[in-house]
């Protein structure tokens, strides 16, 4: 016996559509869709701060001097990414205001420690102190807010920042970076003596426990941790071989800079 279609007319559609059942999965999608909107949008704008943080920290490499302010070439041009930055942050606070700014931390946390870290690198520049949580802070608009997680990670990334300038100084004039003088006869604390003050304090961190929640960050800071103590590495052999090998040299020695052209322009990214 064939089987007889029936055709669904318009009344048939109404009831369905109707029905209390239909009302609430298209609420779940419409809430779903716009999860993924704002989802995009705070990827996108974290993308974009990690980048125009890193052209600030670029920037700020070109400094040779420690507390002193930023050269005005160089603060012109960081002045106008840190604009855009902050109207980034504005922009993207409504998407990140309360159980948002959590459930989204992930999404936004990349450009906050990229961001902490160049505005910290500016911060060691013209003071030569570490920035606090609360001053990192007060220099991210809309409300949006900076974790601990984030500002701490941030600062292992500037040890790499403070290394670069650290060995840039040492091979353009032939010295360490060193800071103004606290009393008369004095020196001022030399940039490796504040990378070794900063891989103490974090050597000293204990994230042996804590709840299983800590997992993903136990593990970043045992890699940050590494890195680090190869930058301040890096910086204490440089000196060392500022000292003993200048000892060597005779009184006009200047550098074979033909040789340093035959090896190749990859080792300078590697110090």
């Amino acid at each position: 016996m064939a089987g007889q279609k029936h055709d669904l007319d318009d009344k048939d559609m109404d009831t369905s559509s109707a029905s209390p059942v239909m009302s609430m999965f298209e609420a779940f999608r419409n809430e779903l869709d716009e999860h993924q909107d704002r989802r995009e949008r705070i990827i996108k704008t974290s993308r974009d701060i990690t980048a125009l943080s890193k052209k600030i920290i670029f920037s700020l490499q070109r400094v040779r001097h420690l507390q002193q302010p930023i050269p005005p070439p160089i603060a012109k041009e960081i002045n106008t990414r840190y604009d855009s930055i902050k109207e980034l942050f504005t922009n993207i606070a409504p998407d990140l205001q309360g159980i948002n700014s959590w459930r989204y931390q992930k999404q936004i946390s990349g450009g906050c420690q990229e961001y902490v870290e160049a505005i910290s690198f500016q911060h060691y520049l013209e003071t030569q102190r570490l920035i606090t949580h609360g001053e990192a802070q007060a220099l991210i608009p809309g409300g949006v807010e900076l974790t601990a997680d984030d500002y701490v990670l941030g600062l292992f990334d500037l040890t790499g920042e403070l290394m670069r300038f650290g060995i840039t100084n040492i091979a353009t004039h032939g010295v360490l970076p060193r800071g103004v003088a606290t009393a008369e006869g004095t020196q001022g604390r030399d940039i490796l003596m504040d990378l070794r003050s900063i891989r103490t304090s974090f050597e000293s961190l204990d994230i042996s426990s804590g709840p299983n929640d800590w997992s993903y960050l136990k593990k970043d800071i045992e890699k940050k941790t590494d890195v680090m103590r190869q930058s301040v590495g890096k910086v204490e052999h440089a000196a060392y071989g500022m000292i003993i090998r200048g000892r060597e040299r005779p009184k006009g020695w200047v550098p074979d800079l033909s040789e340093g052209q035959e090896r190749g322009r990859e080792q300078v990214e590697s110090y």
